[in-house]
């Protein structure tokens, strides 16, 4: 590979303003069904029924010109996304508030802003958060679900002199989401490469990490192709809708700890506590990779 990215050498946000997104579009249902295949449960979601929570990601995607994708596969940061000299960029989690579902066919109204950019220094160096707030109104006006998302960019990965070589027999798995025979075994996780590559395409995200194994290592440092965290985090989402914990309004809080790669087993387990259920997505060595902490949404909520 011959693409490399340059030092970060810290915030550029000169002359940059952010720019609100306003969108009134259909909730088409084209991509839900794609959705539905992917995950194969047996349902099926058309038009006139609502969205399970957070098929908003899959059902109103974002196609963008392709003039204007960097060399990630992103669209280039600088018009609606600040200009951030780092080149990973992660979904590191965020918040949403859902009031009611939208329907499919319904026409509904995307209003999204960023809200902050912020310049941290972790473990690993320099880091820019940037937090985005949107917001759905439905047919009538009124609230759909007011969302916070958490985008975190960071220096690649140290890199090999050698990209390690793509893995053997990951043929096509079947579901990704599967139940085990007791409600107390939970539900296995099972990726491959299809499994990503049909979520990219249904959620509009061309982030070559995802689906092109020489980018992810030997340009971004990944050891391997890199799971969605918006699919980490819908898995967990219809985990509880499979055990009747989600059903109505819904405070959905969720956060992507560490990354896991395609093909890696993963196990999702649900933790009840007082004013909710947490559910835990975690790796085979047992260490948390994405959470989400459902808690039933408070009359009056204005917003994430």
């Amino acid at each position: 590979m011959t693409e490399s990215h340059e030092p970060y050498a810290g915030p550029s946000y000169e002359g940059w303003e952010p720019t609100p997104s306003v969108v009134t579009e259909v909730v088409a249902p084209t991509p839900v069904q794609a959705l539905a295949a992917l995950l194969d449960d047996g349902r099926d979601v058309g038009p006139g029924d609502p969205l399970p929570p957070l098929w908003h990601w899959v059902a109103l995607p974002r196609w963008a010109a392709s003039s204007v994708l960097g060399a990630d596969g992103h669209p280039r940061t600088g018009s609606f996304l600040p200009p951030v000299g780092l080149p990973r960029r992660m979904f590191a989690g965020g918040e949403v508030a859902w009031h009611r579902s939208p329907a499919v066919g319904e026409e509904v109204r995307s209003e999204s802003r960023v809200v902050s950019v912020t310049d941290k220094t972790g473990r690993s160096g320099p880091l820019v958060l940037v937090v985005v707030e949107s917001r759905v109104l439905g047919a009538d006006g009124g609230l759909c679900l007011v969302e916070r998302q958490d985008i975190l960019y960071r220096e690649a990965g140290a890199r090999s002199g050698t990209a390690p070589e793509p893995p053997l027999g990951q043929e096509p798995s079947g579901p990704p989401l599967r139940r085990g025979p007791a409600p107390e075994d939970g539900w296995d996780v099972v990726t491959d490469p299809t499994v990503l590559m049909r979520f990219s395409a249904a959620t509009a995200n061309a982030h070559r990490i995802h689906y092109d194994w020489p980018y992810a290592t030997g340009v971004e440092g990944y050891p391997g192709l890199v799971v969605h965290g918006p699919l980490m985090t819908l898995l967990l989402a219809e985990s509880l809708w499979q055990a009747g914990e989600l059903s109505g309004p819904a405070r959905l809080q969720h956060r992507n700890r560490a990354p896991l790669f395609c093909g890696q087993p993963a196990r999702i387990t649900h933790e009840h506590h007082p004013s909710g259920v947490l559910s835990l997505l975690s790796g085979a060595d047992g260490a948390p990779r994405t959470t989400l902490d459902a808690h039933p949404l408070e009359k009056g909520t204005p917003h994430a």
